[in-house]
């Protein structure tokens, strides 16, 4: 087991002292009643101190901060509410105030946000993508490192056992969309759900950019679990929170390890960025500055995963293959995709994406054999890398639309089945009665 943890806290306290004197010169420096504020040399040491500050700085959890939405033009406040809680998750419904007389029927969305480092915010854009015209919750995990060890244990079995939880708490009316590593646990958890033939079943299922199967076009990811293996994992990327943490002794996967290796994939463009904020910081360019900060404030805000989840992760997808061979076990059962009938698909891929190959994800279709094939959908999405799937531009102007589309489709096919079964029944009652 590594001590990775006690050493990176023991940094964190060295530097603090350092950090310290650097607040105190970038106040300086940014004082107007200081002279040299105004001058190149100012700007210079305010820029340096403020960039050591953010490069040592432990990043707390961003808020979501979505206040208010636009519905047909007309600005509708919106407030955050925890509608279903476990130790390790907490459920979040985007409560939108619109007056009861208002209010039409919109597709219930659960996002299902990734536990693989980063906080549930980073889909801050997505979740305002969809707010306009859908009912959204999402997943916000817990930072393991804040969770007592009285709480017990939490691994991909857990993971599948909560959101079959939320979807059965939801309805059978919702559709569920699993952005990134959730692919597996959303389609092992519907697949599970159908074979007991669960009536709270969703309506469909969206899976974005996820490893349903990594031998298909493999990244670096998905070659370095292949090539070390999970007990290399185990050996090198478990450690154990330090007290006085609530989580304290709890064998976890750090998140400022999971953000190292983020970061040494693309190091190039961090350097590069880091230093274009220096400049913008120097020349006075506060709106460039300020873009930079809202991106790392949220790209280094991370949180720690459960020793379990992860290796269990770690087997399960990227070693063992186990779901796309039909070898995947959920508690003492098979998670047999098989099973799903009922439920609609959707997949969406990035045509750059460097962390799911392209083909992983649209795997889905090939193993859910007895999915209609009116109720399939496939989206390759050109020019987007991994983040790009669930946000920004091409996200807002391409990808959510077509997502929305298939949604509202769907509704519109199960409201049309009720009204002709409804009518059925009428007629039926009349023949009685005749």
């Amino acid at each position: 087991m590594s001590f990775a943890y006690h050493a990176y806290e023991a940094v964190h306290m060295m530097v603090s002292p350092v950090r310290g004197v650097s607040d105190a010169m970038h106040l300086a420096f940014k004082n107007p009643a200081n002279p040299l504020t105004y001058t190149p040399f100012g700007r210079t040491v305010a820029a340096s101190c403020e960039l050591f500050e953010r490069m040592t700085r432990r990043y707390g959890k961003p808020a979501f901060g979505l206040d208010e939405t636009t519905m047909n033009g007309v600005k509708v406040a919106v407030e955050e509410r925890v509608v279903w809680e476990r130790p390790f998750c907490k459920l979040v419904y985007f409560d939108r105030k619109i007056p009861s007389s208002r209010r039409k029927p919109q597709p219930k969305v659960l996002l299902v946000a990734p536990m693989s480092g980063h906080y549930a915010t980073l889909l801050r854009g997505t979740v305002e993508a969809f707010l306009p015209g859908h009912e959204v919750y999402i997943t916000d995990w817990v930072d393991a490192r804040l969770v007592p060890l009285s709480e017990g244990r939490f691994d991909l079995d857990d993971y599948i056992d909560y959101v079959i939880g939320m979807l059965q708490m939801l309805g059978p009316d919702t559709h569920v969309m699993a952005i990134c590593q959730p692919s597996v646990p959303v389609i092992a958890a519907v697949a599970r759900m159908e074979a007991e033939s669960d009536p709270c079943a969703p309506r469909s299922m969206t899976l974005m950019g996820g490893p349903i199967d990594t031998r298909r076009s493999p990244t670096a990811v998905n070659q370095l679990a292949m090539e070390r293996g999970t007990d290399w994992f185990r050996r090198n990327c478990i450690t154990v929170v330090p007290f006085p943490s609530l989580g304290a002794f709890r064998q976890v996967y750090p998140g400022f390890m999971q953000l190292s290796g983020f970061m040494a994939m693309n190091i190039d463009r961090h350097v590069t960025a880091h230093y274009d904020m220096f400049k913008h910081l120097v020349s006075g360019d506060g709106d460039s500055a300020e873009k930079h900060r809202d991106f790392y404030d949220e790209y280094l805000a991370v949180m720690d995963l459960t020793a379990e989840f992860y290796l269990q992760t770690v087997d399960t997808v990227f070693v063992q293959h186990a779901l796309p061979k039909g070898e995947m076990m959920h508690r003492d059962k098979p998670v047999d995709l098989t099973a799903i009938r009922r439920v609609a698909l959707m997949t969406v891929e990035g045509e750059n994406d460097d962390i799911s190959g392209v083909g992983q994800t649209k795997a889905a279709h090939d193993l859910c054999v007895n999915i209609p094939a009116d109720k399939r959908v496939h989206y390759l999405q050109p020019k987007v890398g991994h983040y790009g799937v669930f946000n920004g531009s091409r996200f807002r102007a391409e990808i959510q639309p077509r997502i929305s589309d298939f949604m509202v489709s769907l509704d519109m096919e199960a409201a049309k089945d009720r009204r002709d079964d409804s009518a059925k029944e009428q007629r039926k009652a009349l023949k009685v009665v005749g």
